[in-house]
């Protein structure tokens, strides 16, 4: 009856069905309990997390004769040395700079650092190639370029290059805030519409934009200022 969690020699698909199933919820509450985080970008202790992970508990999900208890629980004592360290890289800052690769400054007041960029193994073309995804193409214009430690690289351009703001402009504008969706594919999502309004007030917004029902509409959002934005079915 429980072929499933201690392993047979001829263990049925539905069984292999049911394991998928229980790993997948297992690592699904492995990853809620360590946080978003985790998820976030992909550092040494993550990587080494993901892989140990995979291989411990995708193994008796392709071999039906083994048993399901010991890679769960080995599975729960990775998790468990993971969330520690990732606590104690927070809490002690010494320990922190053990495990967590300083930032690298590859790029520094507009002066590419050879030395750095060996130092880091990239080579200058795909230093270029990162630079141009972060909309800096133009060499002229970047004063720090900066290794992270999730391996992303981070563009500071000059001053005179920054995008003017409103700020700079000295002009107020009421800030946008959180969107929220006010109705879904047809559906109105009560909950969101009762922080602005009413249902009455929805439909009657509905209607301004002319259409007859919320039906038509497959999203409907409107941030803090009021501001409503829509697209039709």
């Amino acid at each position: 009856m429980f072929d499933f969690w201690q392993g047979a020699e001829n263990l049925p698909v539905y069984a292999f069905m049911i394991r998928a199933t229980i790993v997948y919820v297992y690592i699904f509450l492995i990853v809620k309990v360590l946080g978003q985080r985790s998820m976030s970008s992909i550092d040494a202790l993550d990587f080494i997390f993901g892989v140990v992970i995979g291989d411990i508990l995708g193994e008796p999900l392709t071999d039906g004769e083994l048993p399901l208890a010991g890679p769960a629980a080995a599975a729960a004592m990775t998790a468990g040395l993971h969330l520690s360290l990732s606590v104690l890289a927070l809490k002690t800052p010494r320990f922190r700079r053990i495990i967590e690769d300083e930032p690298i400054i590859l790029m520094k007041h507009g002066k590419i650092l050879h030395k750095e960029l060996r130092k880091a193994k990239i080579t200058l073309e795909a230093f270029l190639m990162d630079l141009r995804q972060n909309s800096a193409s133009d060499l002229s214009e970047v004063d720090y370029a900066i290794l992270e430690m999730n391996g992303a690289i981070s563009v500071i351009k000059k001053s005179s290059y920054e995008t003017v703001t409103l700020n700079d402009m000295q002009k107020n504008v009421p800030s946008k805030g959180y969107t929220s969706v006010l109705i879904e594919d047809g559906q109105i999502i009560e909950a969101n519409v009762k922080k602005f309004g009413t249902l009455d007030w929805l439909r009657e917004q509905v209607h301004q934009r002319g259409f007859a029902n919320p039906k038509q509409i497959f999203l409907m959002t409107i941030d803090e200022s009021g501001q409503i934005y829509v697209s039709p079915k």
